[in-house]
């Protein structure tokens, strides 16, 4: 009887069980599915009603600016927009940036997305994308206006590769003339500028238009998602290909009152290589026609309120400099010791000195920050490994550094003068640096001030061992003399 009896208890408890878990179970798959319909929705049932692409091919780096009108046209909500771009393209990216507009034209406003890396599941020949998550989801039947910006950088490739003194630089960019998208497209239209008329070549796809700088392919209507159609732009680029191969920025932290930069450069001319032999006397009698896509002069624009600027190589200090200052900015124009043509490269260092006051502040909570700017100060370059170093006053503890974007971070150890537990470092490290990555960062820090009176200390104590050496040692010359 107690067997049956149990038989039967553990009968009814895994029916109540079932009775319980079911609606639960339900209401899982339920939210599972809805949040699957979600995502099917956001990625798939949208279309592109018009498309703008427009690509600026003066510089070496190259900056793509798209426009997109989307159009719900499922049933649900969407709460994301995706970006498509072949593995190729996708590899040389340095930046993407996204914006929503919101009002009228002429009160229009734009307001900044989040865009971040993402794997497309279904796309053709290995295309790789990037998801824009929308603030409010898009309803069905509604329309939003996008405005986005991409940069790639090594993607002007010069030919012929190797040019005389007196040659111009040509290059290749390989592109598509239907925008690469998940979504069908019902217009669209590309534009290319390039840096002046001399166009060799250029694929021609009807319908193509060409007008001074500026190359037009399109209107084309009603493509279907991942539409591609190659084309190959040839054309005369002359602006220097700088490209900073290596980069270390180290910014050194004194609460006494003052901030210490010294930046190490290794730059490189990236563009066609130079054949023949070099000749100064043509390159300065004829310097419109001599060495055009070479580099001149260089430019570093510096914070304001900067002093002690000094500029050298490895041979030592380089006096053709020029320093202009003003309350809002300083630049420094400077010549490199022999001008670079394609394939030549240089190494120099850039040191100067900044107020406290104006990067180092004390937060609610009690803690110190720097707020300084990321980035290379020289305008218009490529940096392919940057690397800043934020040196602490001794005795700072708990660091943290807020970077607006993905870099690689770490710590180290660093001993200078009159150190005794040594300065904590923070290290920053980011690839494909581009002049809008030219933005403040925060480093916080806690720091006890009685640090502060560390090597003052250490200074006294060694004045006090020197005097009391120095008493000694004439105490016992006068006993000498005496006993002599």
């Amino acid at each position: 009887m107690e067997v049956v009896e149990n038989i039967g208890r553990t009968v009814e408890d895994e029916v109540a069980m079932d009775t319980l878990l079911k609606p639960r179970l339900a209401l899982v798959f339920s939210i599972l599915a809805h949040v699957f319909f979600l995502a099917f929705a956001s990625s798939h049932d949208l279309q592109i009603l018009n498309a703008e692409k427009r690509i600026d091919l003066t510089s070496h780096i190259v900056k793509v600016f798209l426009t997109l009108k989307v159009e719900n046209t499922g049933t649900l909500p969407a709460s994301e927009v995706l970006l498509a771009f072949s593995p190729t393209e996708f590899d040389r990216l340095s930046l993407v940036k996204a914006a929503i507009a919101t009002g009228k034209k002429k009160k229009r406003s734009y307001v900044p997305l989040d865009v971040k890396p993402i794997e497309l599941l279904d796309a053709p020949n290995g295309a790789k994308g990037f998801s824009i998550s929308l603030l409010n989801p898009l309803s069905p039947g509604a329309t939003a206006s996008f405005e986005i910006l991409y940069i790639s950088t090594h993607t002007l490739k010069p030919f012929p590769k190797e040019i005389s003194q007196s040659e111009s630089q040509l290059v290749f960019y390989h592109d598509t003339a239907f925008i690469l998208s998940p979504y069908h497209i019902k217009q669209q239209s590309t534009f290319f500028k390039t840096p002046s008329t001399k166009v060799e070549s250029f694929t021609k796809l009807e319908p193509t238009n060409r007008v001074g700088k500026e190359i037009r392919y399109g209107p084309y209507e009603d493509r279907a998602p991942y539409s591609f159609s190659p084309i190959l732009l040839h054309f005369e680029n002359n602006y220097p290909f700088s490209v900073v191969e290596e980069l270390v920025r180290e910014v050194e932290i004194s609460h006494w009152g003052s901030i210490q930069i010294t930046e190490h450069y290794k730059l490189a001319h990236a563009g066609a290589r130079h054949k023949g032999v070099f000749s100064r006397v043509e390159y300065q009698s004829k310097p419109s026609i001599s060495g055009v896509s070479s580099f001149r002069h260089l430019l570093a624009r510096l914070p304001p309120r900067v002093h002690s600027v000094y500029y050298r190589d490895e041979i030592g200090n380089i006096s053709s400099s020029h320093l202009r200052k003003d309350f809002q900015k300083s630049e420094l124009e400077f010549e490199p010791r022999y001008p670079l043509f394609g394939g030549w490269k240089a190494t120099f260092v850039i040191g100067y000195g900044l107020p406290l006051q104006d990067f180092l502040f004390e937060s609610p909570d009690g803690r110190r920050y720097l707020n300084f700017t990321f980035g290379c100060p020289l305008a218009e370059t490529v940096v392919d490994k940057l690397t800043l170093k934020i040196v602490l006053p001794e005795g700072s503890t708990s660091p943290t550094a807020m970077v607006p974007f993905l870099v690689e971070q770490h710590l180290e150890k660093k001993y200078s003068y009159l150190d005794v537990v040594g300065r904590t470092v923070v290290v920053l490290e980011k690839k494909n640096v581009v002049p809008e990555h030219n933005s403040h960062f925060q480093v916080y820090y806690s720091f006890n001030p009685i640090f502060m009176l560390a090597e003052p200390l250490m200074l006294v104590s060694a004045f006090f061992f020197f005097f009391m050496a120095c008493v000694a040692y004439l105490h016992l010359d006068l006993s000498i003399s005496k006993m002599q």
